[in-house]
């Protein structure tokens, strides 16, 4: 079964939290998928991913940029997996089917969002009666990761 990680964003937006989460992905040797709900959403996160720190860089592209097996991280909004990605990310509330393709997943959802909030708590229920591993992050005041149980 897919090891399945719920990250509660409650001290920092997405495009802060997400790539100190992708570097430490890539850092370990992670191959990795970017499930976003729709196209436009992947458009700005292909734009964030090059913008978000003068020091840093994530090697990434979509279905836009070609090379799809070849990228690091791969953006896309289909249920596709063309880089063989054993690390996948669902954000704003998109789901990846088959996840026994992956590893590990990790569920970023909005805690300020009420909707984002009962939708991740639904998924959480299908995983754990699919017989997934589940583990919940939940920001500390400095926006680090903090396992909740």
């Amino acid at each position: 079964m897919t090891e399945i990680g719920f990250y509660h964003l409650t001290r920092s937006p997405l495009g802060e939290a997400l790539p100190r989460l992708l570097e430490r992905a890539l850092a370990a040797g992670h191959r990795i998928l970017l499930k976003a709900p729709n196209e436009a959403e992947v458009e700005r996160l292909n734009s964030m991913l090059w913008t978000y720190g003068q020091a840093s860089f994530l090697p990434h592209g979509s279905a836009k940029d070609g090379w799809e097996a070849e990228q690091p991280i791969y953006l896309t909004f289909e249920d596709d997996n063309p880089n063989g990605a054993d690390l996948a990310c669902q954000l704003g509330g998109s789901e990846l089917s088959g996840l026994e393709r992956f590893k590990r997943l990790l569920d970023l959802f909005d805690g300020g969002d009420p909707d984002a909030v009962a939708a991740a708590r639904e998924r959480w229920r299908r995983y754990t009666a699919a017989g997934h591993q589940l583990t919940y992050w939940q920001q500390k005041p400095n926006g680090a990761w903090e396992r909740k149980t």
